[in-house]
């Protein structure tokens, strides 16, 4: 059944990925009236969401937020599926890194480093850093039940030299790197809410009090690795731009949960700038009635 979907689906893909970026967001802006107005594609997670944190926007801002979220929200997806078969250069050219001489100094010290970020802007063009730096770059996700779907987005995403890396394989490549001075750089996204069973932390976001992921500090202290935070802004439509700064150079030296909450206090920053550009969809506040006492 999966090579069946997978040869259905891919084709269709692979078509809309060849098309000029103008071509595609002209789609884009098609598919946002069907899903914004027609299918209504979580509007009531994305309204609830936007109202907890901006509880001081009216009803009227809010629904111009929405609105623009779901703009970008859909031109995201569609840069996703234009990842299958766009150039290097032609990401080079919309994907900027305006203080990647930050990781020159950063890779004297002889470290690893953690990579943290939030589900904001584009997240997924942030492979090609891994052209610009000395370490070798792993980004931890999560494996998709269609095997076939799963090799091509593997492919399609390690051209630039970035290795993706099943979450439940990264602390055993971490372990056989530092044992051979391997210095590398492993990307997590840590800002979604993680399963109450795995949840050890909680703490406000946007002054609500939700379960929080604490692994990227875990990792940090245990094998002594620089920390350092990743801040996408979109310049334009498909044009982003990512600065770096530097949370720890002494990840051991912190109190628990220390490097987590100047993490959460980073995203929170960048969201409230344009938070328009954020993972509207998920649903982040699910378990805010659930913190134990």
């Amino acid at each position: 059944m999966n090579l069946i979907v997978y040869i259905l689906v891919y084709p269709l893909i692979w078509l809309l990925s060849i098309l000029p970026f103008r071509i595609l967001y002209f789609i884009s802006d098609c598919f946002y009236l069907l899903v914004y107005y027609i299918i209504g594609y979580r509007k009531k997670v994305v309204f609830t969401n936007l109202t907890l944190v901006l509880p001081k926007k009216t009803t009227k801002e809010i629904i111009e937020i929405q609105k623009k979220f779901y703009h970008h929200f859909v031109d995201v997806f569609i840069e996703m599926i234009k990842s299958f078969t766009v150039s290097k250069k032609e990401v080079y050219k919309r994907y900027k890194y305006p203080n990647i001489d930050f990781f020159t100094e950063l890779y004297k010290d002889g470290k690893s480093v953690i990579l943290l970020g939030p589900h904001y802007a584009n997240w997924e063009w942030i492979m090609s850093v891994d052209s610009f730096v000395n370490y070798k770059g792993y980004a931890a996700f999560t494996k998709i039940n269609n095997p076939y779907f799963n090799n091509k987005i593997l492919k399609s995403r390690e051209k630039f030299g970035t290795h993706l890396i099943q979450t439940s394989k990264l602390i055993p490549e971490i372990i056989y790197n530092q044992k051979n001075n391997i210095q590398s750089m492993y990307g997590l996204l840590s800002d979604q809410s993680p399963q109450l069973k795995k949840a050890f932390y909680w703490r406000n976001f946007f002054g609500i009090k939700v379960p929080v992921h604490t692994g990227g500090e875990m990792l940090a202290k245990k094998y002594n690795m620089n920390v350092v935070y990743m801040n996408v802004k979109k310049v334009k439509r498909g044009y982003y731009e990512t600065t770096f700064s530097l949370i720890t150079n002494d990840a051991p030296k912190h109190l628990d949960y220390e490097l987590t909450d100047i993490f959460i206090d980073n995203v929170e920053k960048q969201v409230r700038k344009q938070p328009e550009y954020y993972f509207w969809t998920h649903k982040r506040f699910k378990h805010r009635d659930k913190a134990p006492e």
